[in-house]
């Protein structure tokens, strides 16, 4: 396998601040698809103009990050797709160190990652059947940055259609753990992940990441559990976002008092069973 064998995969949405770094940091990698949520045409051109091979697709519907990342699944020709957020910057022998382990004998894996500063990569344990030190096997490693076998991607259904944002990539190792499929964290493999600055509409932007942090993690929990038990570990936390409401209110933190609200909004519309509807308004 050589890096013609990888395509990086990128879902952007108003990523202008910070998709160039992305772009500068990947050094060896040349297939690069590009799906963006905001229909940003500008953004388009602009990249077109610095990367021109690049494929860049413009969504007039925002998809959310699993269905974006499904889109450049379907498009990928490559046997491996490398997806990053828009926010990571690729270290020097990130790119060189993932493809050394592709080619290490015998290495079956369904994803890839690399590491970051964040350290929540799961519950680790070393692996024994090959001689690398640099992998070590988790049970799920984060969204930003995961190369991924496609085939074995696909035969799972790819990313659950139903989640907009959040906990996606977590679904998606859970459901290949149970498939006894493997998954490894690359310790030489680095990446730097500037985390929840993927996109630069503000304020809307930190309604739109409370409302689904919370929508998700119900719908999870109620995916791999059941009604009632979810219901108990989620009811209470709809009086705290509610004391929360109004005591930011009344100290005048009307910001915090409303994205206390979007917490309440989205724990309440998934525990009724209602769909992952909010979007945010950038326009």
């Amino acid at each position: 396998m050589n890096y013609k064998d990888i395509t990086v995969g990128i879902v952007t949405f108003k990523s202008e601040k910070v998709i160039f770094d992305c772009l500068k940091s990947i050094k060896r990698i040349k297939k690069i698809i590009i799906f963006d949520n905001s229909n940003d045409i500008f953004l388009k051109k602009k990249i077109n103009l610095s990367y021109p091979k690049i494929k860049f697709i413009l969504s007039k519907k925002n998809l959310g990050y699993g269905n974006a990342n499904n889109e450049i699944i379907k498009l990928c020709k490559t046997k491996y797709l490398f997806i990053l957020n828009p926010d990571t910057v690729l270290k020097k022998n990130c790119e060189t160190e993932l493809l050394m382990s592709i080619n290490i004998k015998k290495l079956d894996f369904s994803i890839l990652a690399p590491i970051s500063q964040d350290t929540n990569f799961g519950s680790l344990k070393k692996t024994k059947f090959f001689k690398s030190k640099n992998l070590i096997e988790t049970n799920y490693t984060k969204g930003f940055a995961m190369l991924v076998n496609k085939q074995k991607i696909k035969k799972i259904g790819m990313f659950d259609k139903n989640i907009f944002l959040y906990l996606e990539e977590i679904d998606l190792c859970k459901r290949l753990k149970s498939k006894n499929q493997k998954i490894y964290l690359n310790k030489k493999a680095k990446i730097f992940h500037k985390a929840a600055k993927s996109s630069n509409i503000g304020f809307e932007f930190e309604k739109c990441r409370n409302w689904h942090w919370m929508w998700s993690s119900v719908y999870y929990k109620r995916k791999y559990s059941n009604n009632i038990s979810t219901f108990l570990e989620f009811f209470p936390s709809l009086f705290l976002n509610l004391f929360k409401i109004i005591f930011y209110f009344l100290i005048f933190q009307f910001k915090k008092s409303f994205l206390n609200y979007m917490r309440l909004s989205g724990t309440f519309n998934a525990l009724i069973g209602n769909k992952s509807w909010y979007r945010p308004n950038y326009k």
